[in-house]
């Protein structure tokens, strides 16, 4: 045997190797991709479910402790932040929080017969990840779409 035929016949074998290596590695780092937006996603819905239980809560603090009859839902979110209808200020949430589903400052706002903000919703299109209703301390949010999820005060019947 010629020592040239040895060397010939080896020729490509070490690029076959790192080709190959290669899809393997494009293959484990697509299934990562993968895995880490689904992850991601499941963490902005559930931020969704906080973030929108916190609104529903501060709605609700703000309208129970309406001075007088009758009671009235806020005008607009800042007021939660700094409700000035008594001597000393009154915060019903910390800030505004975005909407983690989306990514923006705005949310969807459901009104009440008198004007004043009694929900909040995700303007979100997307499909949630969650098909069945999911029950919060105050109410159940279902539905297909995120922006289905209305996060709303309901006051008890004899308005309290």
């Amino acid at each position: 045997m010629h020592p040239g035929k040895a060397q010939r016949r080896q020729r490509g074998y070490t690029y076959v190797v790192v080709l190959a290596a290669l899809a393997i590695f494009g293959i484990g780092l697509a299934a990562l991709g993968t895995s880490w937006s689904a992850a991601a996603r499941r963490d902005r819905e559930q931020l969704l479910l906080e973030v929108g239980a916190a609104y529903q809560k501060a709605i609700g603090e703000y309208y129970q402790r309406s001075p007088g009859e009758p009671k009235h839902y806020p005008a607009a979110l800042t007021e939660l932040l700094d409700d000035r209808r008594f001597v000393g200020t009154a915060r019903h949430l910390r800030r505004l929080y975005g909407d983690p589903v989306n990514g923006g400052r705005d949310w969807g706002l459901l009104r009440a017969g008198d004007g004043g903000i009694c929900g909040v919703y995700s303007l979100s299109a997307a499909e949630t990840l969650r098909r069945q209703p999911v029950k919060l301390a105050l109410l159940t949010v279902s539905g297909q779409r995120y922006a289905d999820w209305q996060f709303v005060y309901v006051p008890a019947p004899g308005g309290r």
